[in-house]
């Protein structure tokens, strides 16, 4: 599961565990609160957004208590989170003097207010893409939630102020920014922004990019449509829990069902899953019956693979690949 990190004060980038995203947040279709002018934010969630996504929450915005402003002082220099050879998380360093970045015709400089990890940058930072990645030495980080503090010449859509969020590489593993979210500033393409919700909070947002893009491209890559079933594996976790309540409530699954533990069993009811499995009490291959599709979260594509509907398809996440399931990287040119 993704975590979302968000900064303790507007100047200070010390990060701290937010609380956990999906116990506040759920999605609906009853009216949309992304933008749906096509344009794909982080290369898809603005595809979802087309879908009429509305994300709800319990939680007050913190907007009002960040209270960070546009300010023609930005800083040369910030503290980020930087390593400069690839290993283990001791690599990482927190430094001072990073340079503040330049802002292109194209980007909006933010001032970060939350940030998130994801599984791709702890692989990212030990070397695992090395051969497609940015020069070292990096500041990571995917995803981001903050306010805009400077424009380029040539963005349109957005102003000094606005409160965004984003995956601010356009490809996870090809390429993928040298100078990411886990500092006070970064700069971003605005094809891959989106204004954020009012209803959440700069965490919230900051946890949902790269996760909902994984959710909603695995759904498409599967052609998963209207009356379809599904299984997801991991319904609890930060894909699963998004897969979950985009079968259900956007792309109207005829039936959801979800592995979780005993603990998260109510969660996943309450995300949309008409059958909640305890994967601690129950084998997926003894189920009764088979289904359309299955969203593999966990790393059970040989198990998944025997739950399947003749025809139907798998998509894994993780771990070995058994055939007919698949694997994909997110890229949203679908």
């Amino acid at each position: 599961m993704n975590t979302a990190l968000a900064t303790t004060t507007a100047t200070t980038p010390v990060l701290r565990r937010a609380t956990p995203l999906l116990h506040h947040c759920s999605l609906t279709t009853k009216s949309p609160v992304f933008r749906s002018n096509g344009v794909r934010f982080g290369s898809c969630v603005q595809t979802v957004s087309k879908k009429f996504l509305k994300i709800s929450a319990s939680s007050q915005s913190t907007s009002a208590a960040v209270n960070v402003t546009a300010d023609a002082s930005i800083p040369k220099e910030m503290k980020a989170w930087v390593y400069s050879d690839y290993g283990g998380v001791d690599v990482l360093k927190l430094e001072s003097n990073i340079a503040v970045p330049e802002v292109k015709e194209d980007q909006v400089l933010i001032k970060v207010v939350a940030a998130a990890l994801n599984p791709v940058d702890a692989k990212r930072r030990q070397g695992k893409f090395k051969a497609t990645d940015s020069p070292l030495p990096t500041v990571p980080g995917y995803d981001v939630a903050g306010v805009v503090v400077k424009v380029g010449s040539a963005v349109k859509d957005f102003k000094e102020g606005d409160e965004v969020y984003a995956n601010v590489s356009e490809k996870a593993l090809e390429g993928p920014k040298q100078f990411g979210s886990l500092a006070e500033y970064t700069a971003v393409e605005e094809k891959l922004l989106a204004l954020k919700p009012k209803n959440i909070d700069f965490a919230q947002a900051a946890g949902l990019p790269l996760a909902i893009e994984t959710a909603d491209e695995g759904l498409v890559r599967t052609e998963f449509s209207a009356g379809k079933s599904i299984l997801v594996l991991n319904g609890a976790g930060g894909v699963g829990s998004l897969v979950i309540q985009l079968a259900k409530h956007v792309y109207g699954a005829s039936k959801v069902a979800a592995t979780a533990s005993t603990g998260k069993l109510e969660l996943v009811r309450s995300l949309g899953a008409d059958l909640a499995i305890d994967y601690t009490k129950e084998n997926i291959e003894d189920l009764p019956d088979k289904y359309d599709v299955v969203f593999d979260a966990i790393g059970m594509c040989d198990k998944a693979v025997k739950v399947i509907k003749e025809g139907g398809k798998v998509v894994a996440l993780t771990g070995a690949v058994t055939p007919p399931g698949f694997r994909f990287v997110v890229s949203c040119d679908i």
